[in-house]
């Protein structure tokens, strides 16, 4: 059996564009994405925290140093300059591959500069047996 887990995140980016008239996709700043964990063209999540919407698309590297967060085509529509996104990078695993996954959260401030990244271990809370 295979599961979807969250492997990686950039925790409140800031929209910096949304270009309707573009193919699709979400262009992001590289450096952004290697610490998340985001290779390109491979498949995100990204929620809007000002209205809830959330897309799925895949990921273009901007360049670095860039701080790009621009949505392109339909999601234009449903995301705008300066709204704040959380980002998410899944992947399907077996339970063999999650026991050695580490989800990578990468914070950023309000212009798109990492602040911190925090690697977190996978476990149950304390008393919670299997």
């Amino acid at each position: 059996m295979q599961r979807l887990m969250c492997k990686g995140k950039i925790h409140r980016a800031t929209v910096t564009e949304a270009e309707l008239d573009y193919v699709g996709s979400i262009t992001i700043d590289c450096k952004l994405m290697k610490e998340a964990n985001i290779k390109p063209y491979e498949m995100v999540q990204i929620a809007n925290i000002r209205n809830a919407a959330r897309w799925k698309t895949y990921a273009i590297p901007a360049p670095e140093g860039s701080n790009r967060i621009c949505l392109n085509g339909p999601p234009a529509n449903l995301f705008s300059p300066d709204d704040l996104v959380i980002i998410l990078s899944q992947g399907l695993m077996t339970d063999e591959e999650i026991e050695h996954l580490k989800p990578k959260v990468v914070f950023v401030d309000e212009n798109n500069e990492i602040t911190s990244v925090e690697e977190h271990d996978l476990h149950w809370p304390e008393g919670v047996e299997l």
